[in-house]
């Protein structure tokens, strides 16, 4: 598995991906053309492993793939400084408008599935399973300044310091938790240690007993051995299975929920114009599913990535999705349905 650190900026002598920062659109050092990506976190590895790879394909092309969250991708997107955002939920209304203020248009390409991983860390013995209600105890805006130890969310547990971890507001991760656990997207306490960098997140878990945080599952796969899995309870034991932790199994089909979810990539379609960046895209969907696995996360069906490769084919701008149905059918959305 490809490591998943994003620290420091890492520039490569011969592969040009960028952890950080990210490019603005236009031309490398000595003319050669920029594809730029910026966005999301938690589809950086992925974006990064398939810049990698086109890289050893095509060897003129150049690749920035920047993390400025997904909100942060989207500003650049909207502002033409980006050929490709990456996304970690589908584009807000705000930014819909933006785009369109400026001219900007875009093509929403479905490229993977997502668990939300709630984590602790090792040695907390008390932690198995979390109910949505127990998570929106700990991160509703009223828990701020009030909820501050672990008994407070079940009596049984222990009358000791909670510590909070979680992506920054820009993250669409933050996004589509909030909307999934408090039910208002963006409503969430303050007094928690936030980061646009998962591997900080990740950092803050596994050296803090009290901790508790969440981020894509890849950080948790990437960081096992360091971090304890918490299962939902939704309280829909239709399936028989009562608690499901997240998996590419429970991912895949929905069980894990309500913290399972599509992830994207939004391209321009007047970049698509230039050779290396169609290029790109359609390396992105012909040969990213195995980089997808290989990174941690769950690839779309083939026949998914067959219904995503004809919306580029066929230049289909606008989005597929309405507020908070991110989960439903990606086959009858990308088919044409609701």
């Amino acid at each position: 598995m490809k490591g998943l650190a994003l620290g420091a900026c890492l520039t490569g002598i011969l592969v040009s991906v960028f952890a950080c920062g990210g490019g603005q659109a236009g031309s490398a050092p000595g003319g050669a053309p920029v594809i730029a990506v910026d966005g999301s976190s938690t589809v950086f590895p992925i974006a990064e492993a398939v810049a990698e790879e086109y890289q050893q394909v095509d060897p003129a092309a150049r690749v920035t793939v920047g993390v400025s969250g997904t909100g942060g991708g989207f500003k650049k997107f909207c502002a033409g400084e980006t050929d490709i955002s990456n996304a970690s939920r589908p584009i807000k209304a705000v930014e819909l408008e933006a785009c369109a203020a400026a001219g900007i248009q875009f093509i929403e390409l479905p490229i993977a599935y997502d668990g939300i991983a709630i984590v602790v860390h090792p040695e907390n013995g008390w932690v198995g399973t979390l109910t949505p209600a127990d998570l929106k105890r700990m991160w509703e805006p009223a828990a701020q300044g009030t909820v501050m130890t672990w008994n407070q969310i079940r009596p049984d547990w222990p009358d000791s310091e909670l510590h909070l971890f979680g992506p920054g507001v820009d993250s669409g991760t933050f996004d589509y938790f909030t909307q999934a656990i408090v039910g208002e997207e963006g409503a969430s306490r303050g007094d928690f240690t936030s980061s646009e960098d998962d591997n900080m997140l990740v950092q803050g878990v596994a050296t803090d007993p009290q901790a508790l945080g969440f981020f894509g599952y890849a950080y948790y796969e990437e960081n096992r051995r360091r971090l304890k899995l918490a299962a939902i309870d939704d309280g829909d034991d239709t399936n028989g299975a009562g608690a499901i932790p997240p998996s590419p199994e429970s991912v895949r089909d929905g069980t894990y929920q309500p913290l399972s979810r599509p992830i994207f990539v939004y391209v321009n379609p007047e970049a698509l114009a230039r050779a290396d960046v169609a290029g790109f895209v359609n390396f992105f969907l012909s040969d990213g599913a195995p980089l997808v696995r290989e990174v941690g996360y769950v690839p779309l069906t083939d026949a998914e990535y067959a219904l995503v490769q004809q919306r580029v084919d066929d230049r289909v701008t606008g989005t597929m999705f309405g507020h908070g149905d991110e989960m439903a059918s990606l086959t009858t959305r990308l088919s044409g349905g609701n």
